[in-house]
């Protein structure tokens, strides 16, 4: 389950435009419309992409009380989660690696 999660995340994150919303959503949250203004994207291309941060689960939508047609966007504190215990391990290996390495190398 955990590498599905992370394949998503992956995926949602491997445009450029997504991760620039992922960045100006870490900031506040905002709607669609502006998200696509500040992007410089249209309100159809800011759909599939936010569609995307969705299903890749780092974002959220929210209805204000005073208006149900308008989407507030957010960062799902957990979205990131599995793909931040991913890079740990990662990184982990990396260094060991890497570690092990250097060891053979100095005593070569």
């Amino acid at each position: 389950m955990k590498n599905a999660a992370v394949d998503a995340s992956l995926a949602a994150l491997a445009d450029p435009q997504r991760r620039r919303i992922v960045e100006l959503l870490s900031e506040r949250p905002r709607r669609a419309g502006e998200l696509a203004q500040v992007i410089g994207v249209s309100p159809p291309a800011m759909s599939r992409h936010l569609r995307s941060l969705k299903q890749g689960g780092l974002v959220d939508a929210v209805h204000p009380e005073f208006d149900a047609r308008v989407r507030i966007y957010t960062l799902r504190k957990e979205g990131m989660a599995a793909l931040k215990q991913w890079l740990e391990r990662a990184e982990t290996m990396w260094v060991h690696q890497l570690s092990s390495f250097r060891d053979h190398l100095e005593s070569g």
